[in-house]
């Protein structure tokens, strides 16, 4: 029954990409060219509903299925580890036209091309968990 809660999930959150227009390359492309809202006030809209519901889970100590408490824990903060990586995930983001999310959402949509781009983003994750004790955090 778990599993198909995720799956049901899933399918809704690919179906509000695919209808919000948030897999279009096109829409992409406005936004990184400065021509077009829209794709602002999507990620906007999530960094709202983010705020909110960790605000929520804060408030009312809210706890996952299993019973734990949530936790948040502190990150450090420090201008290369959002600078570098910040330039690499959208460098990534504008040369495929895709972001993590959206990538098994076009799979989905029948785009089997992003299939290179999902495989070199799990080769990408791979690097950096090797090195990523010599990297400046």
């Amino acid at each position: 029954m778990k599993y198909l809660t995720y799956l049901s999930i899933g399918t809704l959150f690919g179906i509000i990409m695919t209808k919000s227009q948030a897999i279009s390359w096109y829409r992409i492309y406005e936004m990184f060219r400065f021509d077009s809202f829209h794709m602002y006030g999507i990620i906007g809209s999530a960094v709202t509903l983010g705020v909110i519901s960790v605000y929520l889970i804060k408030k009312f100590k809210l706890r996952t299925s299993a019973g734990d408490p949530i936790a948040f824990t502190p990150k450090n903060k420090s201008i290369p580890r959002y600078l570098y990586g910040g330039i690499i995930f959208g460098l990534g983001w504008a040369l495929t036209g895709a972001c993590p999310g959206p990538m098994y959402t076009l799979i989905g949509g029948g785009f089997s091309v992003i299939l290179v781009v999902l495989f070199s983003a799990i080769l990408g994750t791979l690097a950096y968990g090797m090195l990523r004790k010599r990297l400046p955090h």
